[in-house]
């Protein structure tokens, strides 16, 4: 039998241990307890801050993921301007602990771009000042590397044009984001960009940015060959008055604006050539004039004779053409040769107040005719005697904006109906009904004439092979100091295609070309402006649904038997 043996301390020691157990147990709970309450006060508080932050900001759920400014595209969806929070660099001057100097060094070779001297100049102000607006979170990193608690990075809600210049006069810009637009689509829809029921739907314009794309680089090839003082080019529907595309050069950045102030909009990239600027567009006139003689009966045939076989005096002026024929010439001749002088004859035969209510009836005599705020308005004669009457009808004596002459060409060829152009994108039901300028049977008519300048006249650098484009040309001195400046020209074809069937006009003009060893120095639109619609023609007809035919074509059988049989000299 086994005999057990009991030590005196053992009950004791045992005991303690229970003791322990017991306490480390009590504790582990009341740490439980603890972190329990801690996280149901997180939780209280999370579900406080998101009850009441959104029921004060009075936008539902949602609000704060909806931009202050809704986002433009184009009519294809392509984002043209947006809303976003972007990176700043900013610096406050007290608190640097570097060197400035070789701080302003630094930064010039992150941002190369920035003088090295104006970062010295903001790093040694009195105040705190942005070192950069919308940076990269590349160059962002890059400062921060630099390790200098004076520099700060600022999140901040920023207006961002993804394409860059493209565009630029037509987006123009909004400041920070928010508040009002500065000019173009977002000072003229503001209230549409701001409103906070619409203001999460994109807001489509009429642009095709890829057409924008195309006319813009064209332009700009040929202001570059042709060493001219800028370009424009505008680019409509001509059914519906829809805006495809717009291009003023030179250009800005909308991301990167500069302070242009004092400057007038000859000298401003910010000036908008399109709808900004005023011009005696010369020429393109023409065929304005003689429509409307058509319909008032002045013009009757088109074999009707004019005389032209010398300059033709009114009133002490002599008016001239620059390649006479020395001889009568008919309606077709008018047109093809560009004659001042058969032209001025057909407006003194119809008279002041018939030329006076067409052009009152293409908006001549009001401000450009389209939403944007910064539109010019034309210089009327405030006097339309004889003279005036017959310089008008070719041109001169009264100046408007390229857009005025674009919404004019869409009414001559479209069957007579003019319509404000437009930049927002429109649908079926939306488009304006217009109002009526020219019948249908004279607007027919003018598709044979203006196709026939391409064919056989001074727009024949405009002939793009299967495209049917039809226009005319326009040489304008600029008038300086009371009298025309025989050395500064702006040049400007205005054509629309396919003739036989118009959809869309393209105009496009030249400030003050200087000509090269292409053209032979000659300056005139038919070397200057009228290939850059050839060029923009064959780029953007199959991108608009338009492709090249060369079977078909507007029938001028009728009409070419009418031409003499001199040729033409340019």
């Amino acid at each position: 039998m086994a005999t057990i043996i009991v030590q005196p301390g053992g009950a004791r020691a045992g005991k303690q241990r229970v003791d322990l157990t017991a306490i480390a147990h009590n504790r582990l709970m009341l740490l439980l307890i603890l972190f329990m309450a801690i996280t149901a006060v997180v939780i209280l508080r999370l579900t406080w801050v998101g009850i009441f932050a959104h029921g004060t900001s009075g936008g539902g759920d949602a609000s704060g993921l909806i931009p202050a400014r809704a986002d433009i595209v184009d009519r294809n969806g392509v984002p043209l301007a947006r809303t976003m929070d972007a990176y700043s660099i900013a610096v406050r001057p007290s608190k640097l602990i570097g060197e400035p100097a070789e701080l302003a060094r630094k930064l010039h070779e992150i941002f190369p771009d920035e003088p090295e001297a104006a970062f010295y100049k903001k790093l040694t102000g009195k105040g705190w000042a942005y070192l950069r607006r919308r940076a990269l979170p590349e160059e962002v990193a890059a400062v921060n590397a630099l390790g200098e608690i004076g520099i700060e990075f600022p999140r901040e809600k920023e207006r961002l044009y993804p394409q860059r210049s493209l565009a630029a006069h037509i987006l123009g810009f909004a400041p920070n984001g928010e508040g009002t637009g500065g000019m173009g689509v977002e000072a003229a829809f503001n209230d549409r960009l701001t409103d906070p029921a619409l203001r999460g739907q994109p807001f489509a314009i009429s642009i095709d940015s890829r057409v924008q794309g195309a006319l813009e680089s064209e332009l700009y090839a040929q202001m570059v060959s042709q060493n001219a003082k800028g370009a424009g080019g505008v680019i409509m529907d001509a059914n519906t008055g829809e805006v495809i595309a717009m291009a003023s050069i030179p250009v800005f950045d909308p991301n990167k604006l500069q302070n242009y102030a004092g400057k007038n909009c000859s000298e401003s990239p910010l000036c908008n050539q399109i709808v900004q600027a005023r011009y005696e567009l010369g020429s393109t006139f023409k065929p304005l004039s003689i429509a409307e003689a058509m319909d008032r009966g002045v013009v009757t045939s088109m074999a009707k004779r004019y005389d032209a076989t010398a300059p033709l005096a009114v009133a002490g002026f002599h008016i001239k053409d620059d390649h006479s024929l020395g001889r009568w010439i008919n309606v077709p001749e008018i047109l093809v040769h560009s004659s001042n002088i058969g032209t001025a004859r057909i407006a003194d035969e119809m008279g002041a107040a018939p030329m006076q209510q067409l052009f009152r009836n293409l908006q001549f005599d009001q401000r450009a005719p389209i939403e944007l705020k910064e539109r010019a308005k034309s210089l009327w004669p405030y006097n339309w005697g004889r003279i005036t009457t017959m310089t008008v009808s070719y041109g001169h004596g009264i100046a408007v904006t390229p857009l005025h002459l674009a919404a004019a060409y869409a009414a001559l060829v479209n069957g007579g109906i003019w319509r404000p152009a437009t930049l927002r994108k429109l649908h079926a039901n939306e488009v304006p009904e217009g109002h009526r300028v020219f019948s249908a049977a004279t607007s027919a008519r003018m598709r044979q004439l203006l196709r026939m300048i391409v064919a056989a006249g001074t727009g024949r650098s405009a002939d793009a092979k299967g495209f049917r484009v039809g226009g005319k040309t326009g040489s304008a001195e600029k008038p300086e100091e009371g009298r025309y400046n025989k050395s500064s020209l702006v040049t400007t074809f205005a054509s629309a295609f396919p003739m036989d069937n118009p959809r869309y006009v393209v105009l496009a003009m030249m400030d003050e070309p200087k000509g090269n060893a292409q053209t032979f120095g000659l300056r005139t639109a038919a070397w200057t402006a009228a290939p850059v619609v050839k060029r923009v023609v064959e780029r953007t007809g199959p991108m608009l649904g338009v492709l090249p035919d060369e079977r078909r074509d507007v029938d001028i059988s009728d009409l070419m038997p009418l031409l003499g049989q001199e040729k033409e000299k340019h």
